[in-house]
């Protein structure tokens, strides 16, 4: 006996007449949860990211459908190193990308092997929620920079420098890590070598012996420290509180070309990171963040600083007030004050030959208008205004006296 067809089964006019029949009660101009006049210029995005507890809200933002409530059909791409994110977005094989928030200023200016391509950053992804992880022999003698300094002075003396990583070197690590070291009177580029590691190879690299510390995102510190290998000697946020970390980059022409596809993608992230900040939320975060296809890490390893328990693996222990948050206090709007700090390090540390246009970049790649503009749209208020002083553990930032403040420190590597 012959099967009766549904509608939707019968070919060509039955079919177009039971989709008529599907979209008769929906308003005029819906599009698949926009409508159409606001639906993205360019729906299908790929979307890069790294193996990193901060990749949270763009992973999140996929895997609970907001991008599709706005428009956009996502692809999750991760990425093998910061180099490959920047290569594959520069290239537009990516359309957005999980980013450290010095590389869109690199590839704005062309620094430091970066081919010049405008980027722009509309949307902060996080702040918080790094660490310095150091290997275990200096376990109980090194709580400080400045403890390290005599074994960094040592190693120098006997014609082998000790080794930290870093990420990428115009990136937040590097930042951090430098940062620390002068502190404590080590010189980054003098007393110590620095290398570039891609985070999720970090650990291995100090079980085999060839780095002495790094500077990494969650969740490699702490599984420095399940694996035996080395504890945390600092939290990023001892250095700077509620600092700014990755950002969710996009090139110039991109944005230019697909405005509302970046406004799209904007308004998923804010309810992907509202949703991070409800700390029930979190042990789905972590377990989604932690498969194979994302962080491939087991998920209690994420789960504890991401909740804010901190165990440093020398016998310290503490609830971190300032662990990793997405979207409270401001998280997400694209500071300029950001950018000019940042900016200030390249000077610092001789990655730009004179002072830069302090201004004129950061206004160029730091876009809270697009921020804004988005925003306004979902009925979010954004914050009255910009370019506030910064304050670090042991210094204040004043963003209209950029250059001041990276002539202030007596380790720089400023050329004379």
């Amino acid at each position: 006996m012959e099967q009766t067809k549904t509608a939707l089964e019968t070919p060509h006019a039955s079919r177009r007449s039971a989709l008529r029949t599907l979209l008769a009660g929906l308003p005029a101009g819906w599009a698949g949860g926009v409508y159409a006049g606001d639906a993205p210029e360019s729906p299908n995005v790929r979307i890069g990211i790294i193996a990193l507890t901060d990749n949270a809200p763009i992973v999140m933002a996929h895997e609970l459908g907001y991008f599709r409530k706005f428009g956009v059909n996502s692809t999750i791409s991760k990425e093998a190193s910061w180099a490959v994110i920047r290569d594959k977005l520069t290239l537009g094989e990516n359309h957005a990308t999980h980013m450290l928030i010095g590389m869109p200023f690199a590839s704005t200016m062309g620094l430091l092997g970066s081919p010049v391509k405008p980027m722009v950053i509309p949307w902060m992804l996080n702040r918080n929620g790094q660490g310095i992880t150091l290997a275990n022999k200096f376990k109980g003698m090194v709580k400080t920079a400045g403890d390290l300094k005599p074994f960094a002075a040592k190693a120098k003396a006997a014609g082998d420098p000790l080794t930290f990583a870093m990420t990428f070197p115009p990136g937040t690590h590097a930042m951090w890590i430098r940062y620390w070291l002068a502190s404590g009177g080590v010189h980054p580029d003098k007393d110590v070598n620095l290398v570039t590691i891609p985070p999720p190879q970090m650990v291995a690299n100090m079980k085999v012996g060839k780095m002495d510390g790094y500077c990494v995102g969650e969740p490699w510190n702490l599984r420095a420290i399940s694996d035996r290998v080395g504890y945390t000697v600092i939290s990023t946020q001892k250095i700077w509180p509620d600092h700014p970390e990755k950002v969710c980059a996009f090139t110039d022409e991109f944005a230019a070309r697909n405005p509302k596809t970046v406004k799209a993608v904007l308004k998923a992230l804010h309810l992907s990171s509202e949703y991070l900040d409800k700390m029930e939320n979190r042990p789905h975060a972590a377990e989604v963040i932690s498969r194979p296809a994302y962080i491939n890490c087991p998920k209690d390893i994420i789960l504890d600083r991401l909740m804010g328990n901190y165990d440093y693996g020398n016998g310290v222990k503490e609830k971190d007030p300032h662990y990793m948050i997405f979207s409270q206090r401001n998280c997400n709007f694209p500071s300029a004050t950001y950018g000019m700090w940042w900016l200030s390090q390249f000077r610092r540390w001789g990655m730009v030959k004179s002072a830069p246009a302090y201004r004129q970049i950061a206004g160029k790649v730091m876009r809270p208008d697009v921020y804004i503009e988005a925003m306004k749209e979902l009925g979010v208020k954004a914050p009255a205004a910009d370019m506030q002083p910064a304050k670090l553990a042991d210094s204040v930032f004043d963003p209209k006296d950029p250059e001041r403040y990276a002539k202030s420190f007596a380790i720089h590597s400023i050329a004379q």
